[in-house]
Parts: C-alpha cells; structure tokens; sequence
C-alpha cells in the first residue's frame, strides 16, 4: 500500500482526521474537502487498510444502525522523517569505543545475521562455488552493495563491491563497519555450507569499489 503523502487528496483526507475533534464520517470528509461521497470513502477506506485509520462504530444514539465513523490509529504519528544514520553513529561509535569485546560481539552478530539471511541451502544438494558464490551476490544485492563476480567464474576468487550502503558509517570507523560486513559473508557462506568463505574485505582497493576476497573454504 502507498503513502499517504504519494497521493495528495489521500493526505488531505488523512490531515482531516488528525484535525479532527473527534471521528468523522464519510460525509463528514466530503463535506470538509468539498468531494464526492464515493472518493472521500475509497480514500478511507485506503488509509485504514494501510494502518493509518481505523474503522469504527459510533455510540447508538437512538433507533437504527450505528454510523460508522473513522478516526487515527491510536498511536504516535508514522509520518515525518527518520534518522536511523544518527541513531546507528551513536551505536557505532558506542562500540568501537567500548574495546575488544564489543567489537567481536559486533562481528559476531554480522556473522550470525549472514546466516539468517542465506537461509538454508538445499536439501541433499552440495552447493558448488559457483553456486554459493551466486547466492552470496543476491544476499548483497539485497543489502545495496552493488556486487559483481571476478577472476574465474566456476571459481571465482573476489566480489567487487562498489555501492556501500553504509559508506559514512564505514568512512569513520572502517575497522569496526567492514568486519561486521565481512564477517556476515561469511556467516552466509557457513549457513550454505558452501566450499569456499570470504577470508578478506579490502576497502576502497579500487578506486570506486571495495574487494571481497574468496578462497577454499
């Protein structure tokens, strides 16, 4: 389901709500927002299959059927921005300041996440290097790395690397960010039981990339 804001009548309809003293009804908003019935309902309707409003009766206030009338979710507003880069500087930072301990824990969790997200390989089916090698590209790919294959392709020996998705967190603590990832492709390549791992991760080795380095596992 789109964002409100992807649809700029949809966010109209919703900023009713949130001015709102108390819910509305259908008419309630076409009247607000000077548009037909039908397109203040589909709105509606929209905004609570997304999660941003929900559906509800109102009191009885006499004989008949109860309005049904539509309000926020009850919550903290889900718009506006965010800042996950602040808040993963402040843990990052945290760690590389916290000695050896909280770096290997940090290694360690990337290793174990590498797992979690190769899943497992296929029953009764020995991946080849080739074939483990490709899984880790999607894994990668997935993550925004911007992958690609080097040197021998049934034995290939190097991923390059040229999109980091966390290029400012690795820029100021390189050490700490670049064996997290590391240590996830390898924890990847273990799950798959493959026969090769990523013994090495080279940094900016190339001017526009960085360089994963493979070998026998």
């Amino acid at each position: 389901m789109d964002a409100p804001e992807q649809h700029p009548r949809r966010a109209e309809v919703l900023e009713s709500l949130r001015s709102a003293e108390s819910p509305l009804g259908v008419a309630d908003v076409a009247a607000q927002l000077g548009i037909h019935v039908n397109t203040a309902r589909f709105h509606l309707d929209a905004l609570v299959a997304s999660g941003a409003a929900v559906k509800v009766l109102e009191p009885p206030a006499g004989p008949g059927r109860p309005r049904s009338v539509y309000q926020l979710q009850p919550g903290m507003d889900r718009g506006g921005a965010r800042s996950y880069q602040l808040l993963a500087e402040i843990l990052i930072s945290q760690l590389s300041s916290a000695g050896p301990d909280a770096t290997e824990a940090a290694a360690q969790a990337g290793y174990a996440w590498g797992g979690f997200l190769a899943g497992p390989p296929p029953p009764f089916h020995g991946l080849t290097s080739q074939e483990a090698a490709s899984r880790l590209i999607g894994i990668l790919t997935d993550l925004g790395f911007s992958p690609e294959l080097a040197g021998n392709a049934a034995a290939p020996d190097r991923i390059r690397l040229r999109h980091c998705p966390f290029l400012e967190l690795a820029e100021g603590y390189g050490q700490l960010v670049c064996r997290i990832h590391l240590r996830l492709m390898q924890g990847a390549l273990a799950q798959l039981r493959a026969p090769l791992t990523a013994t090495a991760l080279e940094p900016f080795a190339e001017p526009d990339a960085c360089l994963a380095r493979l070998s026998p596992a």
